[in-house]
């Protein structure tokens, strides 16, 4: 079985903790099953937010929908001047039977803007 990386990203309408555990957890639930991925099959998750995200972590959300088993590292992103606000991104790690051009990354909202090439 190869190991995969799976790339998405979210962007949320206001800096509040319902909405990011709301947002995160649809990213989260699409990029499994848009890619058949399944709880054991994942070896860990990457989550960032833009500095100007901070009323709660992105890995709440990952809990509250069944993955407190995985790895999970919250990090910021880079304030880069001009960037996109309140951005999630994530990059899953899994096990998967896939070859690179068949793994769908998965970007929601506005964070479409930041990968047409990827989004789905």
């Amino acid at each position: 079985m190869r190991v995969r990386g799976i790339r998405g990203a979210t962007q949320l309408e206001q800096d509040s903790a319902s909405q990011m555990v709301d947002e995160v957890s649809q990213l989260l639930t699409e990029m499994l099953s848009s890619n058949g991925v399944k709880t054991e099959d994942l070896i860990s998750i990457i989550l960032t937010s833009t500095p100007d995200l901070v009323s709660e972590f992105p890995a709440v959300a990952a809990r509250k929908i069944g993955l407190g088993s995985v790895p999970l590292l919250c990090s910021v992103e880079i304030d880069v001047k001009g960037s996109l606000p309140r951005v999630v991104r994530v990059l899953m790690h899994a096990h998967l039977d896939k070859d690179l051009a068949d793994i769908k990354h998965i970007y929601l909202k506005g964070a479409i803007a930041l990968r047409k090439d990827l989004a789905q």
